[in-house]
């Protein structure tokens, strides 16, 4: 009966072969490369947030739970909050050289924007 659960299909079109078996498209689990193979922009925004500055980290590539825990380390050594989703981290206020040496120290390779 697990076979047949039809929530899991939702908007397919269906096939009328009474031999048609569906089978769902797995999304392979993206690995994280190494922190010296990441390059990554730490950048100041002020754009839709009231004025208020966040330093935004952007390039990261891997896997969601490496992005949050790269995230909360960097919002824990600033003393701040934040949040990592997307791709991006975002450490409220503006910490750009922080951070940046920060990552330097971890092995990434970040370079400071505007």
């Amino acid at each position: 009966m697990a076979d047949n659960d039809w929530k899991k299909r939702l908007g397919v079109v269906y096939s009328t072969d009474p031999g048609y078996k569906y089978e769902e498209e797995t999304e392979e689990e993206a690995v994280t490369p190494e922190p010296s193979a990441q390059r990554l922009t730490v950048t100041i925004d002020r754009r839709n947030r009231g004025g208020k500055q966040v330093t935004l980290v952007s390039g990261f590539i891997g896997r969601e739970e490496d992005l949050a825990e790269l995230g909360r380390k960097l919002k824990v050594r600033c003393g701040v909050g934040g949040s990592a989703k997307n791709g991006e981290i975002t450490v409220q206020g503006d910490f750009r050289d922080k951070v940046t040496a920060l990552l330097n120290e971890m092995g990434y390779k970040a370079k400071r924007g505007n």
